[in-house]
């Protein structure tokens, strides 16, 4: 009496079956592109002189801080005096 009435087929065949239309997309290999010497020379000595300008501007800041802070002690010690 209280038994739920289950249906005689419980899944229902699917409505919709997904079937590719089209086949997959061909991916293509990218063109070789031609490097010759010159250039793999002008990146590597532009990679070394961007490097080294980074070198000078970071020696320069830290000098640059160096001299402030001795400076800095200087004229506290003076103004006690």
């Amino acid at each position: 009496m209280f038994l739920p009435k289950y249906p005689d087929n419980p899944t229902p065949p699917p409505a919709h079956t997904h079937a590719p239309t089209d086949p997959a997309p061909v991916r293509r290999a990218l063109p070789s592109l031609p490097v010759d010497q010159k250039a793999v020379a002008a990146s590597l000595v532009g990679g070394v002189v961007l490097t080294a300008l980074l070198a000078a501007v970071a020696v320069t800041a830290i000098s640059v801080a160096v001299v402030a802070v001795v400076l800095r002690s200087l004229l506290r010690e003076q103004h006690r005096r």
